[in-house]
């Protein structure tokens, strides 16, 4: 556990902080109880099925807390503190979406856990990190994480992205062509399966959504900012280098057979 986590609040945003990243203290018993009344008071429930989520964290107030506002906001939520527990709830459980901690104690870590669901799952994964240094979150994505979380959080903040997540990874295909075909690649939006000479190849949530929405806009030259805005959203706060992050991943797993070129000063093009 890093120094950064050495005290219960140290994974949550303070209040009184402005906008969206308002956040809650996670201090004692008084707190808590507040944090209880506040997140009752203002989340709104999902839908009637009710996804899965399964949290990854050592700290029990971090988690106890995540878990609050994740089954307040409509979620049923699995707690485990290590890497072998979350990689065997995962299994058992087949979630729909992981809220993952870097800081794992023991030898596996949260990157090296990212990396082990990624070898046989392609299930929407959060990372939750105490450190803000740029190379762990280009790290963290290149492992197949669909986003990251940087510590302190607000707890509304990390349900949102959840939410936004398992809208896109669940959302029905846009009208038009289910099927693209891109030189040796095809993307079936319909099958959320993109295949390299026939093959299907493994791809994380946003790697998809990337590639489907440049697909469906082949020819056009998109600059990041949009590709942000329209497979991000526009609430989402990473920086413009997370795009770039996921080209490489396409690139790398689909290699030349992928028409993707980048635009110099704009962003990039398919097709």
């Amino acid at each position: 556990m890093t120094a950064s986590r050495s005290t219960t609040n140290s994974g949550l945003a303070h209040a009184g902080t402005a906008g969206p990243r308002r956040g809650v203290r996670a201090q004692g018993g008084s707190a808590r109880g507040a944090d209880q009344g506040s997140a009752a008071a203002t989340m709104e429930p999902m839908a009637e099925d009710r996804s899965t989520v399964v949290v990854v964290e050592d700290d029990s107030n971090i988690a106890e807390l995540v878990a609050l506002y994740l089954r307040e906001a409509g979620f049923t939520v699995h707690l485990t503190g290590d890497a072998a527990a979350g990689e065997e709830a995962v299994r058992a459980r087949q979630p729909d979406l992981v809220v993952l901690d870097i800081g794992l104690p023991g030898t596996v870590d949260g990157f090296e856990l990212c990396r082990r669901l990624r070898a046989w799952s392609q299930v929407p994964i959060v990372l939750l990190t105490a450190r803000d240094d740029e190379i762990d979150r280009v790290l963290g994505l290149e492992l197949g994480a669909d986003d990251y979380v940087t510590k302190p959080f607000s707890p509304r903040e990390l349900v949102a992205r959840v939410r936004a997540i398992l809208r896109r990874s669940t959302a029905p295909a846009a009208e038009g062509p289910a099927v693209h075909v891109l030189g040796s690649v095809t993307v079936d939006a319909g099958r959320r399966e993109a295949l390299l000479d026939g093959q299907p190849v493994a791809l994380a949530t946003r790697e998809f959504a990337l590639l489907l929405h440049l697909a469906e806009n082949q020819g056009l030259a998109l600059s990041r900012r949009q590709l942000l805005d329209s497979v991000w959203g526009h609430d989402w706060y990473g920086d413009e280098r997370t795009v770039d992050v996921h080209v490489r991943q396409l690139r790398k797993k689909l290699g030349d057979g992928l028409p993707l070129a980048t635009v110099w000063g704009v962003g990039y093009r398919l097709g």
